[in-house]
């Protein structure tokens, strides 16, 4: 494919496109003629059949042989004909010099030679041109852009090419001696040409400029060398003698002018489609297509675009420079293969169900002689016209521009297979379309004046539509059906392989266009295909079985035809022919009844002579039949003229009733003004041919449309002056799509006027026109005047009142408009009402604003707002992005900063959220400072919480804060105290926080089990007391400040709680009726195996449970998890920590508790150092006053008593100060030895004669070692027993454990009274024995 051509095809207008309902589609020539009032405009139509009608394809496909026509593409257009026929003559023309043509090129493109030669001519002629310098301006006409000297070439072009032939054509060669003419056999056209090319004679001939004599030589003889030898006639010429001369002799075969002109002069073969050397089937055939369609294009068949072909066609016809063949399997018989459509007794087997095709009228096989259709009334089968034929197309195959046989109708069916792009004019447009044809290309209809008739030649329909003929098009894919209507001209060509099926037929309406037909074939001298008259006459032997309508027709159109026949057969018997006879034209064939001089087909009448038997003329052509005396000519007639008038009589009194009723209806619907007749008067005119039953035909569909239009109009009018429709304006409709516009109003109410009836109706609608003419005005007025808030109501009552038209009105779209802008303008003014909105636009009521306002029809007013909006908007938004800028900014700008953006803000009447938000930062910075130059002017120390409060607050501030770097430093000295004191106090995994180590025990017992417990993620029965957390300053205060800030006081608080805990868990041992309920331990669980006893809290805890003492020996009292919160570092450690807070001058709670601690400290061990001097001093004392044995033996007695009671006021001192001591989160030596001083007991002498018993071994000394390792300190009974439960009795002197049947109590025994063991009471003779809380233990 080579590259497009500038103008590109375009394609055509849509032709009208039908779909019949099956009840449309079940009359076919009831249809046709119910679309004809439209498709007849265009031409040519196309109807798509119901989906489910769907015939067999019927052909013999096997048996289906045929030999295609080879098509030549840039041969078939006229204009690009004519080029190439000139091309031709050029080339003969040089090839008979003896030279051959070479076309040149201009600016890379082929010169068009035909174009040149002809621009020239037009100009004036070559000497002409070359005179007054015309060269350039042919250039331009021809395309060639100016500037670049192709006016030279052009000039020189012509003149080596043209100017010889166009001075052989004038004649101007010829020599100018006469000689005796001699006769000149030329020698035998070589075949150089195309075969069958239409190359018309040149203009003039040049026989014509030889006289009776032709020249003679210059009789000289000299310049031998220069002569040249006809090879034609054998005479010889000077080169310098020819006109024009000839500067070499020439290679090749030369003629000398008169043979040339002879040669020329030879008629030219008429142009016609040569038939193709193979013979193909359908599946050969359809092979070579498909694979022609995909080579040309590169890619399958069915992915070409149907508008590239179609543009691709078009383009290779207009081109002299592509030649691309192609083969069109045209006109084949379908009498002979079989038609696509099954019939009745052909050979394909139809199935049940597809029977119904057989007698379908859509059938092409039936159409063209059913009833409606006057071509029954034909006798001779027309092979393509009342037979189908059958096309078989392949890519870019075509058919040129033609019309039907005898201006017929015709109906074509694509059975399968690629699209067929059709074209078509409309029967109006045809002598237009023929008259631009021959006036572009009148050199192919001098040769042939019948050439469309021939079917060889195409035109470009964008040709035509420049020259006002008016073409349509369509594309027919597989299963429709194309219509065209007579006199319509069409054209087309194939999209790729396909099969196709055609017939012809003719109604009612084409009888006048069928005699005119006759006669226009007449002029051309053309054949016709039947005889008309025949056909009429056929008709009107059977009148009495014809339509009323056809008989009317008939009788019309032989009026027609006995009036011609009577005139003609008067100037023949006044011409002399006197010689009458019989003659019936119906036995002969219709070549064989021909006029021989316009091939009339003759059937009323005919002359003969003699002279030629066989030959007959017309009476048209009376003149024309021969040279002998027109008395010899026999008038040879099929009818007499009497005889023609009973046959019109009989037609005449068929078609009467119809006659007169037409009549009557064409009387009515021709009435004007005030003779107009009401609709009923036309209802009773179709009630009548109903009764008659007339047929459908033109009068009666017009009477019927004019009917159902008066009617119609009726309904319309009396809704527009009803008002049935709802308000729009209330309802929020639109105008509805059947509304009328007031133009078109104003032609419904002419419509009214202009009917062929009348209607009351028309002057109550004229009223309401005027009514909405003056509803125009106002609205004209009001629309022209300026936009303002206040118009709202006027415009909302101007609406009000033109809804109640049922008219399309464009004003009320205007109004609308205007009252959206005016109500918009009306909110915009109310946002901006400081009174109802004190705050000012806010951004989103601005764009809401402007995006309602964005929608409204453009206005100055409205336009105005908006752009004061939109400016407002946009200094909004970026006041509103510097300041959400600066409020995010990192790191924070300052606060000079912010104070000249809120500068900027000031007098903008808008709601500026971030604008606001930047004010109160600059606030709240302005206050953060002046409380941070308050704490340094102050003097007084900071606090941690105020202190963090403010760091906090600052971060919260965007501000960039000078004084906030120096109390960060503070902050991390303060954080970094703080951890340096977690890591001295804390161990490992601890649950409590440094506060809560530092300050008193405010909780015991069970809330710190559940505490701990939570901190693990355990669950807890509820109830017991809520822990009470110190986590500021102000608590620490508040807590220490508890009655009246007496530390003893705090002091005392903490040993009450825990005394109350210890009396708590050492009740929980007692025996119990259900000793399972008991709940020891972190697990809260029973006892059970080896158990462990806090020397705190008194609780008991399973060795499984907790970690125990790391040496059993060492005597150093065990702690539980809960009573054990800190490492207990040494005193001198956490004096330092105290001190190095100080240096940071910031008052924190773990200072102040830490601080409270130390005192704390210092004062205990002050009293524990008492308290153990004292007792050293009282052993001290005993032994200065030790004696002999036997003395000490003596005074036994009074040394123990006074023992007793120092011990007995020691050991509550003691145990106090140890408890005490131990609460203390601070590890001193004095807490050792006060827990060792209550290990070792009261003091006794070392004297040899005392021995312990056996359960007073130091192994045995330790209580909570005995519980520990689940062993009786007396002599147990129960050794080698496994009881499930054990009762354990304590000695409240000792504090060890024993089996109560071990030792004999009883359980009530030891709820009642005190228990001191065997090895207490003997020691401490003389004092009352006690019993401790009995706590049980069960082991499982």
């Amino acid at each position: 494919m080579t590259q497009r051509g500038p103008a590109e095809f375009t394609p055509p207008p849509e032709c009208p496109v039908f779909e019949p309902s099956w009840e449309e589609f079940a009359d076919p020539f009831a249809f046709i003629n119910k679309i004809r009032p439209i498709a007849e405009k265009t031409g040519i139509c196309k109807v798509r059949p119901p989906p489910d009608w769907q015939p067999p394809f019927a052909c013999d496909v096997d048996r289906l042989h045929f030999t295609p026509r080879i098509q030549r593409l840039n041969e078939l257009e006229a204009q690009t004909r004519v080029k190439l026929n000139f091309l031709d003559q050029i080339a003969k023309f040089w090839e008979l010099q003896g030279c051959k043509l070479k076309i040149p090129h201009v600016e890379r493109k082929i010169l068009d030679l035909y174009h040149l030669n002809k621009l020239v001519a037009e100009e004036g002629g070559f000497d002409l041109v070359c005179r007054e310098r015309r060269w350039t301006k042919i250039a331009m006409t021809m395309g060639f852009a100016p500037g670049k000297a192709v006016g030279s070439h052009l000039r020189a072009h012509y003149e080596r090419v043209l100017y010889p032939y166009n001075l052989f054509h004038s004649g101007t060669n010829l020599l100018q001696e006469p000689v005796e003419i001699k006769e000149i056999n030329p020698e035998p056209e070589k075949s150089k040409s195309r075969y069958k090319k239409n190359i018309p004679p040149p203009p003039v001939s040049m026989v014509n400029f030889l006289p009776s004599f032709l020249f003679k030589l210059c009789g000289k003889g000299n310049d031998e060398d220069r002569l040249l030898l006809c090879d034609g006639c054998d005479d010889s010429y000077h080169t310098f003698c020819l006109i024009p001369p000839l500067n070499d002799v020439p290679r090749g075969d030369w003629r000398c002018p008169k043979c040339l002109a002879q040669e020329c002069s030879k008629p030219q073969e008429a142009f016609g489609f040569e038939q193709a050397c193979r013979d193909y089937s359908l599946k050969s055939f359809g092979e070579m297509a498909d694979s022609f369609k995909s080579d040309y294009f590169n890619m399958p068949v069915h992915m070409v675009p149907t508008e590239l072909v179609e543009k691709e066609f078009w383009r290779l016809v207009g081109t002299i420079e592509e030649d691309v063949t192609v083969e069109y399997g045209a006109d084949i018989a379908s009498k002979e293969f079989g038609s696509g459509f099954p019939i009745k007794g052909g050979k394909f087997k139809v199935a049940p169900h597809d029977e119904k095709y057989l007698g379908c009228g859509w059938n092409l096989n039936n159409m063209a002689m059913m009833t409606p259709s006057v071509l029954t009334h034909v006798t001779a089968d027309i092979c393509g016209m009342t037979l189908p034929w059958l096309y078989v197309g392949m890519c870019f195959s075509s058919f040129c521009w033609h019309i039907e046989d005898h201006w017929s109708y015709s109906i074509n069916y694509l059975h399968w297979g690629e699209p067929k792009t059709w074209y078509g004019a409309p029967g109006f447009a045809a002598e237009q379309l023929e008259a631009v044809m021959k006036k572009l290309a009148p050199e192919l209809f001098e040769s042939q004046p019948d050439l469309l008739h021939q079917l060889v030649t195409i035109m470009n329909p964008n040709t035509l539509m420049a020259h006002g003929v008016p073409i349509y098009r369509t594309n027919q894919c597989a299963g429709e059906f194309v219509i065209t209507f007579p006199r319509s001209y069409h054209s087309g060509f194939n999209q790729g392989f396909n099969f196709a099926e055609a017939v012809n037929f003719c109604t009612v309406d084409w009888m006048p266009l069928g005699r005119q037909c006759v006669d226009h074939y007449r002029q051309l001298h053309r054949y016709c295909v039947f005889s008309h008259d025949e056909m009429v006459c056929n008709m009107a032997m059977k009148a009495d079985s014809l339509d009323v309508v056809l008989a009317s027709a008939v009788q019309k159109d032989m009026q027609i035809m006995i009036k011609g026949e009577r005139e003609l057969r008067d100037k023949v018997r006044k011409m002399g022919v006197v010689q009458c006879e019989l003659f019936e034209y119906n036995l002969l064939a219709d070549d064989e009844r021909q006029c021989v001089k316009c091939r009339t087909t003759c059937y009323l009448s005919a002359l003969t002579c003699p002279c030629r038997p066989g030959v007959q003329v017309c009476l048209h052509h009376a003149h024309d039949l021969c040279s002998c005396p027109v008395s010899n000519y026999t008038l040879n007639y099929r009818f007499t003229l009497d005889d023609l008038y009973p046959m019109m009589n009989a037609v005449r009194q068929r078609a009467e009733s119809y006659d007169e009723w037409a009549s009557r209806v064409t009387e009515v619907m021709k009435a004007k003004l005030d003779k107009k007749r009401n609709v009923t008067v036309f209802r009773a005119f179709l009630e009548e041919s109903d009764e008659k039953a007339f047929p459908e035909n033109d009068l009666l569909r017009q009477l019927r449309l004019v009917t159902q239009d008066a009617e119609k109009c009726s309904s319309v009018a009396q809704q527009l002056l009803n008002g049935k429709r709802q308000t729009r304006y209330r309802t929020g409709g639109g105008n509805s799509i059947n509304q009328l516009t007031v133009e078109e109003m104003r032609s419904f109410v002419r419509q009214l006027y202009n009917l062929p009836c009348s209607l009351t109706q028309a002057p109550l609608l004229k009223e309401l026109l005027n009514s909405i003419e003056d509803f125009q005005q106002h609205s004209e007025k009001l629309l022209s005047d300026e936009v303002s808030a206040d118009s709202v109501s006027e415009v909302e009552s101007l609406l009000e009142e033109g809804s109640r038209f049922d008219v399309c009105l464009p004003e009320l779209l205007l109004l609308r408009e205007r009252l959206e802008q005016a109500r918009w303008l009306a909110v915009v003014q109310q946002a901006e009402d400081l009174v109802l909105n004190p705050c000012g636009l806010s951004l989103d009521s601005m764009r809401r604003l402007i995006d309602r306002g964005v929608g409204l029809t453009p206005h100055p007013s409205t336009e105005r707002t908006m752009a004061r909006l939109q400016e407002l908007l946009t200094v909004s938004e970026e006041l509103e992005e510097k300041a959400q800028g600066l409020l995010k900014a990192r790191p924070p700008e300052s606060l000079e900063t912010l104070r000249s953006m809120l500068t900027q803000v000031d007098g903008v009447p808008a709601y500026l959220p971030n604008c606001l938000l930047l004010q109160d930062t600059v606030n709240r910075a302005k206050e953060w400072l002046q409380e941070a130059e308050d704490l340094q002017v102050g003097g007084q120390t900071l606090v941690l919480s105020s202190l963090s409060d403010m760091v906090l607050r600052a971060h919260a501030i965007p501000v960039r804060l000078e004084p906030l770097d120096q109390l960060e430093v503070l902050v991390s000295e303060v954080q970094a105290w703080k951890e340096s004191a977690a890591k001295t106090f804390f161990i490992k995994n601890s649950y409590f926080t440094l506060l809560e180590v530092l300050c008193p025990r405010w909780e015991v017992g069970s809330s710190l089990k559940k505490k701990m417990r939570k901190m693990k993620g355990e669950c807890m029965s509820s109830g017991k007391k809520k822990l009470v957390k110190l986590d500021s300053m102000s608590d620490v205060e508040r807590a220490l400040s508890d009655s009246k800030d007496s530390a003893s006081a705090v002091r005392l608080k903490e040993l009450e709680s825990l005394c109350a805990l210890r009396a708590a868990n050492e009740s929980k041992l007692l025996p119990t009726a259900d000793c399972a309920a008991l709940k020891v331990c972190m697990c809260q669980k029973p006892p059970m195996g080896a158990m462990l006893q806090c020397e705190l809290c008194r609780d008991a805890f399973h060795s499984v449970c907790v970690r125990g003492p790391s040496d059993p020996l060492d005597p150093e009292a065990w702690l539980c998890p809960l009573c054990l919160r800190s490492t207990k570092p040494p005193l001198a450690k956490i004096q330092t920590l105290l001190s190095s807070l100080q240096h940071i001058r910031v008052r924190l709670p773990e200072g102040d508790a830490l601080r409270y601690m130390i005192e704390r400290t210092v004062s205990w061990q002050r009293r524990a150092r008492e308290v153990i001097d004292s007792y050293d001093h009282s052993l001290t004392s005993q032994e200065c006053r030790g004696a002999s044995p036997t003395q000490s033996h003596r005074t036994t007695g009074h040394k123990r008593k006074v023992r007793h009671y120092i011990t007995d006021c020691l050991s509550s001192e003691v145990e106090e100060l140890m408890v005490e001591g131990l609460l203390l989160q601070v590890s001193v030596p004095e807490t050792q030895q006060l827990y060792r001083l209550l290990l070792s007991g009261p003091p006794t002498t070392n004297t040899s004669h005392t021995e312990h018993p056996p359960y007073l071994t130091p192994k045995h000394s330790s209580p909570q070692r005995e519980v520990r390792m689940g062993l009786c300190v007396f002599e147990c009974v129960l050794t080698g027993f496994s009881l499930l439960q054990v009762y354990w009795v304590q000695c409240d002197c000792c504090n060890r454990w024993f089996h109560m049947i071990c030792v004999g109590v009883s359980a009530e025994l030891a709820a009642e009274e005190d228990y001191m063991c065997v090895t207490c009471s003997t020691t401490n003779t003389g004092r009352r024995n006690f019993f401790p809380s009995v706590k049980l233990f069960v082991i499982v």
